[in-house]
């Protein structure tokens, strides 16, 4: 049986998983707002209606245009005939881009935040795990930048 030594307690290696956190739908959200706007140009679409095309509460839109708003990427206006609508053209927004804009956390998840220094695996994991995020940053950035926003609504045409 193969089983790893660590703070006193055996660890069969064959249960040990990585658990993904896949929960965060920030980047699916902003893609489908950028999307929305990208397919209506000149058309101001109020959060609301956005929200209706994504079936999320508006405030959370809201707070996302405003996100884009301070990237340059949005514009909008209050009031009645208020709105939100793409100020720069699809084409020059990568998806990318938009993953730099979103992300708040490692895509592998988060790191265990005291293992123990007395562990062979313990005392070096977190640094091994940096490489790791780093290396698969640099794969999704780089898979990420071969398409634009612009290429991405097409599909919805």
């Amino acid at each position: 049986m193969n089983n790893l030594y660590c703070n006193n307690f055996y660890y069969n290696k064959d249960v040990l998983t990585f658990a993904f956190d896949m929960n965060n739908t920030r980047f699916a959200t902003v893609i489908h707002i950028l999307t929305l706007l990208a397919r209506s140009p000149g058309q101001w679409l109020s959060s609301d209606w956005i929200a209706g095309s994504i079936h999320i509460n508006p405030v959370i839109v809201r707070k996302e245009l405003g996100i884009l708003q301070e990237r340059g990427w949005v514009t909008s206006r209050k009031g009645k005939e208020g709105g939100s609508m793409l100020d720069v053209p699809s084409d020059q927004i990568t998806l990318a881009d938009i993953y730099q804009v979103v992300k708040n956390a490692n895509i592998l998840g988060k790191k265990n935040l005291d293992p123990n220094p007395k562990c062979p695996v313990g005392k070096d994991i977190n640094d091994e795990l940096d490489s790791l995020f780093l290396e698969m940053d640099r794969l999704i950035g780089t898979s990420l930048q071969q398409k634009t926003l612009q290429d991405f609504v097409k599909q919805f045409d």
